[in-house]
């Protein structure tokens, strides 16, 4: 998480507004912000995933943490801006004139009760190269993939249109204002239960497909493509015991409707055992031109099911140093969509693979005619780190020095 800069840039445009119980500071006087918030737990590319994001912290404890940490580090607290949507509550610390806010945040940083820190003036200084302009969703510069991806740039080659996505997941939110428009198809193959928007198919979807350009939010690797939003596994609990479960029975009937519809995509973050049923409709899919995306769980055999099945794209959460495996993309941190018009951040397998889902949705657009298999361009044949720039406009432009 403290390797997520991109973040500061909402947090200026936040601070800009300061509520009324944030004291303004002096002018010049340096500043640097320091995020608090519990880890979340990510949901885990399994039959079953783990928990919400995090849990409440009253703000008089929150407060107390952040002016212990300016007393530790002689600094002065200047005041908050919660902002519950991604579970963090940023504080403004003010800096003593001759320190540098750089090193003071990277001082901050290391504080054990601190997520992490950062000094506002030298993020205000990265900008566009070649003046492109970028989405004016507050969320997009934390997006990973903004910058690992240079998602400004691909836009202007692809934004997914006239692809199918079908997310086969938990109930997805269609009225957030985030997805509203986004979604072609909605169906329910669980049954049983009252039907409400669910936190992991809500995110699911906003990596994928999430509206740019409006304002609010995110904005979804692929934004023009359409989704197909299939519910096939239900959440159960709540909070940090919750888990998503899906049965082979309610799977199968979500894979037969998307392989009915001709979906482009199929995507499946998650993993189990193996299913001659589920392995069976999934052929025929990838048969009829599909791209069947899955999450790569590492402590499954093969990955898990899907993911080991031939012709199935396997994605696994990109590591330091990877060698081998699976495709690999970005799955730390990821600002999402989460019912009742929120956000969040999420990690995790699953969030990956929906990245992916989406670049496949581009070069669907982008290059690959109906029926023919979308290539995606990799550190190695078939696996490792996706370079998502060549893989939609190509290595040459990408080696020129095309910029975002």
């Amino acid at each position: 998480m403290r390797r997520w800069h991109g973040v500061l840039a909402m947090l200026l445009a936040l601070v800009a507004g300061l509520p009324a119980h944030a004291q303004a500071p002096e002018p010049d006087t340096p500043r640097i912000l320091v995020m608090l918030r519990l880890a979340p737990a990510h949901f885990r590319a399994g039959s079953g995933y783990g928990g919400g994001y995090g849990e409440d912290q009253s703000a008089a404890a929150r407060r107390r943490i952040a002016a212990a940490v300016a007393r530790r580090h002689g600094l002065r607290l200047a005041g908050n801006w919660p902002m519950p949507m991604i579970g963090i509550d940023c504080f403004i610390l003010e800096v003593p004139a001759g320190r540098a806010p750089a090193e003071v945040a990277a001082q901050v940083s290391r504080d054990p009760a601190v997520e992490w820190s950062e000094p506002i003036a030298t993020f205000e200084a990265l900008g566009v190269a070649r003046g492109d302009p970028l989405p004016n969703d507050p969320l997009y510069p934390a997006q990973p993939v903004a910058r690992a991806w240079r998602l400004a740039m691909l836009h202007r080659t692809a934004t997914g249109r006239g692809a199918r996505v079908a997310v086969i997941d938990s109930q997805v939110d269609v009225h957030h204002p985030d997805l509203a428009g986004q979604i072609a198809v909605e169906r329910d193959f669980v049954g049983g239960s009252p039907l409400t928007a669910e936190s992991h198919g809500t995110g699911i979807a906003g990596v994928i497909v999430a509206r740019g350009d409006n304002g609010i939010g995110i904005v979804g690797i692929a934004p023009a493509a359409r989704l197909l939003a299939l519910r096939a596994c239900q959440e159960r609990g709540a909070g940090r015991t919750a888990a998503t479960l899906c049965d082979s029975l309610s799977l199968a009937k979500a894979i037969s409707f998307a392989v009915e519809q001709r979906a482009d995509v199929i995507n499946l973050s998650l993993a189990g055992p193996p299913s001659r049923l589920l392995e069976t409709l999934l052929r025929i899919g990838v048969a009829r031109g599909a791209t069947v995306v899955a999450a790569y769980d590492p402590k499954l055999p093969g990955g898990g099911f899907p993911a080991s099945m031939p012709g199935v794209v396997a994605v696994a959460e990109m590591t330091t140093g990877q060698a081998g495996g699976p495709y690999a993309a970005p799955g730390r941190d990821i600002p999402t969509t989460q019912p009742g018009g929120r956000w969040y951040l999420a990690s995790g397998a699953s969030y990956a693979a929906a990245e992916v889902s989406g670049l496949v949705a581009l070069l669907r657009e982008g290059q690959a005619a109906p029926g023919r298999r979308a290539r995606l361009v990799s550190a190695r044949p078939g696996g490792g780190e996706v370079d998502a720039c060549a893989s939609v406009v190509g290595k040459a432009k990408c080696m020129g020095g095309l910029r975002p």
